[in-house]
């Protein structure tokens, strides 16, 4: 409803068709008025409700950017007494605003209300009373004369041949006119209230219009309405699917799956978001569809469908969507020329398609990934790794991450979640990039980069639940309820597990949901060339009731099924689970070539903190043939973004003897190095968390502010320290990672589990033995000095693989003495150790001049230049040569990069 002075109305505002639930005293509000609000809770999630109910709301102004910019309103949940309404029986409660409306609220002075906004709740928000769902609204008028609609109060949608009562009340004794359109209904003098009935036989698009005169003042008030025409029944054009689909450069069909819906309308841009019969979508059997013509050439346009008249939502497979409540939140460097959302016309969420848009160039457009037991993963939140949050700075630090030895980048969720800062695990849109990370162009450039350094990309996809934005929830909702309704084609209406459940949960043995799943992961293999998928919490696919940990044979044909249909579109395609039940269901899923999380962060922390006692530091359950797996689908980790923090574990619970005391920093780095040893020589996949090479140190609880450690905290900004670098102790871990990273990728002896170890107790143990290379590694968790025995492979001389240190073993029987927090890493082979020529090429194929480095054979994928301490100090990619001009004088390391192997030298520059 939209008032106007002295014009007629030539706009709409959002549409609606909703019985009145907000009644006023008095009718007309102004802001130096008490009000009286009275709320009828019938057909909201507090019918029949007999508890207390609060309102939770807030007034739009002229300062507001949208009806989602509530001013003044308390924090969520506030139940002071001012909040409090009172029942008047009947279902109705009332809410008394006093001494005024200004005063109520604090609203400053100079600033102008324009509605007052509610929501209305029990004591513990589990039960709301809204408006169809929506935030409810309540105009504040102007001094002056005012005329407005009591009935209908919003705009309406019509069936042919339908009565509709008309009621306009004036603020004065006036002349009031009633018009349709521009033809005269009734007019009355000398009247404060005009009614009348007016039958719609025909469709068509018509404004309703009051006026009320008196003296020179002339006001209006005026409702929308549309008669629908008729549904028009027409198959699916051929070649198109749900979503947006461009026909041409002037062209898109928009098509909608929304079975057992009465008529859907396409609003936006391109019909100035009036639902207009013009844009009536045709239905097809459970679809609705329209092709829309004429359209602008790369122009992006803003739209929503509107459902029976009530639902406005946007377009579920839209790659793009513009959000009223964050987007202005967005910097211009993340998202750059960011379409403004269409405030006064839309409300909530709306999707955007855009015609003739010009193709990413992929620089790399095929790519070879790296074996899977040879995959080093980093697990990254963008938004907590460059104080950016966006793929472009996130780029900027991809050297970094490849000189630290990594091939695969894990990201915590990209596609749209609710909110700007997240984990992203409340995902809401599943075809579209988050916009707080940057453009989709931005995601592409940031995929090719990683190409070309030879970095896989897998996403996190959260596909056990979604939340309340998402448009497969709303489309079949129970409002009284607030949950999917029973006909969700996508959704249960109750998670059936009993310990675990986040949001609205899938149901995953819906034909629709099992389509929407292939649907999402294919397009994310095809559009953006991701490499693969960690799936969170695959626990939850399944409707077996219960908490999720026994065996279920439902489940794991519901995830085999899942993963065959994305190694039809892609066979070599990474698909990770974080599943974490019941290792007989995960051993089925290893052998289906399903890869698997498996936690070891509690044991690696009691190791790191040195405490040994009973089996607390047993790593050998990182190992997939101690569980009995015939494959290595085992990514092991000590870290995940779900886990505390090593390094802040030891510093704050650290254990100590005498002047060894874990607690302090330089000794837990030591201790971090010891435990990571015991962990990248390990076969299998491993992973690190972000600035796990770094010894990051902040809780996982960790808020905001840095400081203070709440569990309310969890998802909370954490702060991004690339100053660790400079920090000594912090930089020789990153070295060490390096260093074993290295040893872990160019050494197929760390994939065998032939091999001879002891990893509980204090002192830990492996020994590696092959026809080619023997090596074994010895390491004390002990607060105290402690001697390791153990067999070796043979006698003779070892090389220490971190230090090229050499030391001589009498006999196979051997013990060395540890220092607390010690470990020695040795093999039998000292170019191994020492980094040297490793695939025996000629010497020929590198030659070394005063300023450059060659290799003669072509040109390499990439070449790197290293010191003895493994820090990375030069590299170039696609190139025969690496400038080496400005380094001293001394020995460095080159590394050359084939297409299917490695070659490694020393070099001296002279």
């Amino acid at each position: 409803m939209k008032k106007i002075h002295n014009l007629i109305i030539l706009f709409l505002l959002p549409f609606w068709l909703q019985a009145q639930i907000i009644s006023t005293n008095p009718t007309f509000l102004t802001d130096d008025v008490s009000a009286e609000i009275i709320f009828d809770a019938t057909g909201t999630g507090l019918d029949g409700f007999s508890g207390d109910v609060y309102a939770h709301t807030g007034v739009i102004t002229d300062k507001s950017s949208s009806t989602s910019d509530w001013k003044y309103a308390p924090t969520w949940l506030d139940n002071s007494a001012k909040y409090k309404l009172v029942s008047q029986g009947s279902n109705e409660w009332k809410l008394t605003i006093s001494p005024n409306i200004r005063t109520y609220y604090g609203v400053a002075d100079g600033e102008k209300v324009q509605k007052l906004a509610f929501v209305f709740r029990n004591a513990d928000g589990s039960k709301e009373g809204k408006d169809n769902g929506k935030d409810i609204f309540v105009d504040i008028h102007e001094v002056g004369l005012i005329v407005s609609f009591e009935k209908p109060t919003k705009d309406q949608l019509l069936d042919k041949n339908t009565s509709l009562d008309i009621k306009a009340n004036s603020s004065s004794t006036s002349t009031i006119r009633l018009l349709l359109d521009k033809t005269e209904l009734t007019k009355s003098a000398n009247i404060t209230s005009l009614s009348y009935t007016y039958n719609f036989t025909t469709e068509g698009n018509h404004w309703l219009i009051a006026e009320a005169t008196l003296g020179a003042s002339v006001v209006r008030d005026s409702v929308y309405v549309v008669v629908k025409g008729d549904i028009v029944s027409q198959p699916l054009p051929s070649d198109v699917r749900a979503g947006i689909n461009y026909i041409d450069d002037n062209t898109v069909t928009l098509v909608l799956y929304a079975p057992n819906k009465d008529n859907v309308y396409a609003i936006g841009d391109f019909s100035n978001w009036k639902a207009d019969n013009n844009y009536q979508m045709i239905k097809a059997d459970d679809y609705w569809w329209i092709t829309i013509s004429g359209l602008e050439k790369n122009k992006e346009y803003a739209f929503q469908y509107l459902v029976n008249g009530t639902l406005k939502i946007a377009d579920p497979y839209t790659d793009k969507v513009l959000d009223p409540w964050n987007d202005s939140y967005i910097p211009s460097s993340v998202y750059p020329g960011l379409k403004a959302y269409p405030s006064g016309k839309a409300e909530g969420i709306v999707s955007v398609f855009q015609t003739g848009q010009v193709a990413y160039q992929w620089s790399t457009p095929t790519y070879t990934l790296p074996a899977r037991d040879k995959m080093v993963i980093y697990e990254l939140l963008i938004r907590d790794f460059t104080t950016e949050h966006s793929f472009e700075s996130t780029i900027a630090k991809l050297d970094y991450l490849q000189a630290l030895g990594i091939n695969a980048i894990e990201l915590l969720p990209v596609n749209e979640f609710e909110g700007n800062s997240s984990w992203g695990y409340n995902p809401s849109f599943y075809f579209a990039v988050d916009k707080y990370y940057g453009t989709k162009d931005a995601f592409k450039k940031f995929v090719d980069e990683c190409h070309k350094r030879g970095m896989a990309v897998i996403i996190d996809m959260v596909l056990n639940h979604s939340y309340g934005q998402s448009p497969f929830v709303q489309l079949y909702w129970d409002d009284a309820n607030s949950r999917p309704s029973t006909d969700n084609p996508w959704y249960n209406t109750v998670s059936p597990n009993s310990s675990y459940s986040w949001g609205y949960d899938f149901n995953h043995e819906s034909d629709q949901t099992k389509a929407l799943v292939d649907s999402i992961n294919s397009y994310w293999m095809s559009e953006y060339k991701v490499d693969g998928f960690r799936f969170d919490f695959t626990k939850g696919f399944t409707n077996k009731e219960g908490d999720g940990w026994a065996y279920d044979q439902s489940r794991i044909d519901i995830l085999k099924r899942m993963t065959s249909e994305i190694y039809k579109r892609n066979a070599n395609a990474i698909v990770i689970m974080e599943h974490l039940a019941d290792n007989t269901e995960e051993t089925v899923l290893a052998d289906a070539d399903i890869m698997l999380w498996g936690n070891l962060n509690n044991n690696y922390n009691e190791a790191t903190m040195a405490w040994t006692d009973g089996d607390k530091t047993d790593l050998s359950w990182a190992l997939y043939s101690k569980r009995g797996w015939a494959k290595s689908n085992l990514v092991a980790y000590m870290e995940s973004h779900d886990e505390e923090r090593l390094m802040y574990k030891a510093l704050t619970y650290g254990n100590a003897s005498g002047s060894y005391n874990v607690k302090d920093l330089a000794t837990a780095l030591k201790r971090a190095e010891l435990s990571a040893a015991f962990y990248f020589t390990l076969p299998g996949a491993k992973m690190i968390w972000q600035f796990g090479e770094l010894g990051y140190d902040y809780s996982i609880n960790t808020c905001s502010d840095g400081t203070t450690i709440s569990e309310d905290c969890r998802v909370s900004e954490k702060p991004i320290r690339w100053d660790y670098l400079d920090v000594t102790g912090r930089k020789a871990l990153y070295d060490a990672y390096s260093k074993l990273i290295k040893l872990k990728s160019e050494n197929d002896l760390f994939e065998s589990v032939d091999m001879d170890y002891s990893l509980t107790g204090a002192q830990k143990y492996i020994v590696w033995k092959s026809a080619d290379l023997n090596a074994f590694l010895i390491g004390n968790f002990d607060v105290k000095e402690a001697t390791v025995s153990l067999t070796l492979p043979k006698s003779g001389a070892w090389y220490n693989a971190m230090t090229g240190e050499t030391i001589s073993a009498a006999a196979t029987a051997y013990s060395e003495k540890l220092q607390p927090g010690e470990y020695r890493l040795y093999i039998d082979k000292g170019d191994v150790a020492g980094s040297e020529d490793i695939l025996s090429e000629s010497s020929a194929d590198i030659t070394v001049t005063d300023s450059h480095v060659l290799y003669n054979s072509g040109n390499a994928k990439q070449m790197s230049v290293y010191n003895l301490s493994g820090s990375l100090i030069a590299m170039s990619r696609q190139s025969s040569s690496v400038d080496v001009s400005t380094l001293s004088q001394g020995v460095y390391i080159v590394k050359v990069q084939l297409e299917d192997k490695f070659m490694t030298r020393k070099f001296i520059k002279k």
